[in-house]
């Protein structure tokens, strides 16, 4: 019982040509479904994985949680509803939008938009990427992670922990507050940043080869403005990535060798070390606030901090955490 992965994410663009291009060559998802209004994706052998819709409204059109059996529906959307969020039941057109069998929609307490859905649909015909790759790193781990702006932290992160269930798996709060959950063994499938904003920041896509990822970062280069973060080490979940800005200005980070935890026993805790061992050079920001965060990084290198051995094999550590 419960939410187990992060299906999908769903957003509102008028910029369908620029995202067709983003979505398949890029992050070489395969695009499916090509109208002047719309545009799928996938990245597996489910029928979908990203949406991009030509509406009005916030840029974030859902984020689409999967839940272990139908009767979550119910059980969460009375959850939610007693959290002072309206819940709609979704209807069957929009079920077959998503390509689920069945879904409830509602928003979070900043206006995000949640879909929570069961048994999405599996396509029949092989994936094939939108440029050479060798997959993505999916199945029971999901799309990859989804991450927010908040205002207030401490507003958002209740709704999320203990209305939806979500799992802290570790948290910081130097330069700013940022909260990490998980929902599988993915070390987080979902995030919040306390930036003072509000919106969508981001969302993971990791890649099976390190290869996939250095290449995708050699086209990223050739487009001027493309890159937002460098290449880089995050030092909770050990992705090696970097961060590329979207057509909708939101980023999607590129990755791969994200940590795998054991959610029976791991300890949700603080961490001190910054975001990142190297790199995650923050092209996008003012040299103030990036000349902390590299300070952080030079601090934390200084200090010997560094990612266990056993992580630079990721196919290793997937053995021993399982």
């Amino acid at each position: 019982m419960g939410i187990i992965a992060l299906g999908y994410i769903g957003i509102r663009s008028d910029k369908m040509s620029d995202w067709h291009d983003f979505a398949s060559g890029l992050l070489a998802m395969q695009a499916m479904d090509v109208s002047k209004a719309a545009r799928t994706f996938r990245m597996d052998d489910q029928r979908q994985r990203l949406f991009v819709v030509d509406e009005p409204g916030p840029v974030l059109a859902a984020m689409g949680w999967e839940v272990a059996d139908k009767s979550d529906l119910d059980h969460f959307g009375a959850r939610v509803e007693a959290a002072g969020c309206a819940v709609r039941r979704g209807s069957r057109a929009l079920a077959d939008q998503r390509f689920v069998e069945e879904l409830i929609t509602f928003e979070d307490p900043d206006g995000n938009s949640v879909e929570l859905f069961f048994n999405p649909m599996r396509a029949s015909e092989p994936f094939v990427p939108g440029r050479p790759i060798s997959g993505f790193r999916t199945g029971a781990l999901g799309m990859g992670h989804a991450v927010l702006h908040a205002i207030r932290i401490e507003a958002l992160l209740p709704f999320y922990r203990d209305v939806l269930g979500f799992h802290v798996t570790d948290y910081g709060l130097t330069p700013y507050p940022l909260y990490f959950f998980h929902v599988n063994n993915r070390h987080h499938s979902f995030a919040m940043v306390g930036s003072g904003q509000i919106g969508f920041h981001h969302f993971m896509v990791e890649f099976c080869n390190l290869d996939d990822v250095g290449q995708g970062y050699d086209l990223a280069q050739l487009q001027e403005g493309r890159v937002a973060y460098t290449l880089g080490r995050h030092t909770n979940d050990y992705m090696t990535s970097f961060y590329a800005h979207s057509p909708s200005g939101f980023f999607v980070e590129n990755g791969w060798g994200g940590r795998q935890i054991d959610p029976a026993t791991w300890e949700p805790h603080e961490t001190f070390a910054g975001p990142s061992f190297w790199g995650h050079e923050r092209l996008y920001l003012p040299e103030e606030p990036r000349a902390r965060l590299r300070q952080m990084r030079l601090d934390a290198a200084a200090n010997g901090i560094r990612a266990p051995a056993v992580v630079d094999c990721p196919w290793l550590y997937g053995q021993l955490a399982g």
